[in-house]
């Protein structure tokens, strides 16, 4: 898979900066902050990054994401 390295997306550093505070954050809420539109991809990413990021699902096609730490 391709993806993009952390350190040359602005993308993927807004992201980044959105989920560090450890708390849960929603789809909605992460697109807002972080000024992305395919937040699945950011998390994505940011996996093949090395990040360890958990995902639920609230029902309804509503989910969010909590940054777990660096693996």
């Amino acid at each position: 898979m391709r993806y993009a390295r952390l350190e040359n997306s602005a993308r993927l550093q807004r992201t980044l900066a959105a989920l560090e505070s450890g708390d849960w954050i929603s789809t909605r809420d992460l697109i807002r902050a972080a000024n992305v539109c395919a937040v699945n991809s950011c998390i994505s990413e940011l996996r093949a990054n090395g990040f360890e990021i958990s995902t639920r699902c609230l029902g309804r096609g509503r989910f969010e994401y909590k940054l777990e730490g660096k693996a």
